[in-house]
């Protein structure tokens, strides 16, 4: 397969979980005519979709139904369907499955995905057409229906909304795969010219015990009161923080943080890290000097994102004075040295408000922050 532009794509299942990835994918590269089939539309309408089509995403599964019968009629006929239409027109249509890593278990679900695995390999053999088979594990992300097929899904909508989870076995172990991955790979299938079979796998996989996931998903929820952030920066928190925030309601989209205020200005701590410190705002009025006091290890950069501000620093051993001035109008980060006692003046006409970085979490008990007296110039 080779990637143009004005390549006809149909997607199975659009309206699915993984599809309703894929297609919004698509749609943002914009290179792609995309046909989409969906649950309720006409054998008529798969014929004439495939023939329009340059690739198949064959996505559309039954792993839920009502009846054991229909693991057949969607699993296993439907790719049947799709794999006649081929033959008899003699498309040539390369074609990318999801299929299940329960192929391999003695479940009604598993057997279907077996079974369509065979249409589709006997589909390369007779017909010559290019099959990626992906026997996916637990896939994960945005918009996966909860209460349905997917713990993660069902964690992370019921702990978002105060609802209760019920776990059989803590130490049971999942294998995960994130939406976004899955996708990747899947795009990339777009890139590669060939004509064989092959069984796909995504990369990047995840393990984690039932136990594991729960107590990782409540403390996304619990930072809220707490500040302290997980390392949600990569890897599987990064995917799964991801995934919790999707399934927030919008009423919960903001919340409240508590804010400090005197005759100054406020001061409010906006989020902490488990160890990367702490993230804090706060103003002051005109004329209002903030700080006074050094630190023997502690760490902190200031940026003013408003107003006027006059930094002054007094080395508590040598004496030896600095004074910088910085505004709004030009970001400057304004870093506090050990050793040195520091404060800021607001120079301006109007509050002035400063961002603060600290290396450490504020401990009330040990805060590193000695008062001394800092040598200012006269304004």
């Amino acid at each position: 397969m080779i990637k143009d532009k004005n390549l006809s794509i149909l997607v199975t299942g659009a309206n699915g979980f993984i599809g309703k990835n894929l297609c919004i994918r698509l749609n943002e590269q914009k290179d792609f005519n995309l046909i989409k089939f969906i649950r309720g539309d006409s054998l008529d309408q798969l014929e004439e979709s495939i023939i329009n089509a340059d690739v198949i995403f064959h996505l559309a599964g039954e792993n839920r139904p009502k009846t054991v019968d229909m693991f057949k009629t969607v699993n296993i006929d439907l790719t049947k369907s799709i794999c006649d239409i081929l033959l008899k027109k003699s498309l040539k249509i390369p074609i990318i499955f999801s299929s299940s890593s329960q192929v391999k278990d003695d479940n009604e679900y598993g057997k279907s995905k077996k079974d369509a695995e065979r249409i589709l390999i006997n589909l390369n053999k007779e017909n010559g057409n290019p099959v990626y088979i992906y026997r996916l594990p637990g896939v994960f992300g945005k918009w996966c229906l909860p209460n349905y097929n997917s713990v993660v899904a069902t964690f992370c909508n019921n702990i978002a909304n105060d609802l209760p989870i019920k776990i059989d076995d803590k130490q049971k172990e999942i294998r995960l795969v994130y939406i976004d991955d899955v996708i990747d790979s899947f795009i990339s299938k777009l890139e590669i010219t060939a004509s064989n079979l092959y069984f796909e796998k995504i990369e990047i996989e995840y393990k984690i015990t039932l136990g594991e996931l729960a107590k990782q998903i409540r403390a996304f929820r619990d930072s809220r009161k707490s500040l302290i952030t997980e390392d949600v920066g990569n890897n599987l928190q990064r995917a799964l923080y991801s995934t919790y925030l999707s399934y927030l309601k919008p009423e919960s989209f903001s919340y409240d943080i508590e804010s400090h205020e005197d005759e100054r200005g406020i001061f409010v701590e906006m989020l902490k890290t488990k160890n990367s410190g702490q993230f804090s705002f706060f103003t002051a009025h005109p004329g209002i000097t903030r700080g006074g006091h050094y630190h023997h290890t502690k760490s902190e950069k200031f940026l003013v994102v408003s107003g006027k501000a006059k930094f002054s620093f007094r080395n508590i051993i040598t004496n030896e004075t600095l004074t910088i001035e910085t505004s709004g109008k030009i970001p400057k980060i304004v870093e506090t040295i050990p050793g040195w006692s520091h404060d800021i003046r607001n120079i301006g006409d109007n509050e002035m408000i400063v961002l603060l970085w600290a290396n450490e979490q504020f401990n009330k008990d040990l805060p590193d922050t000695i008062s001394y007296e800092v040598i200012n110039e006269k304004t």
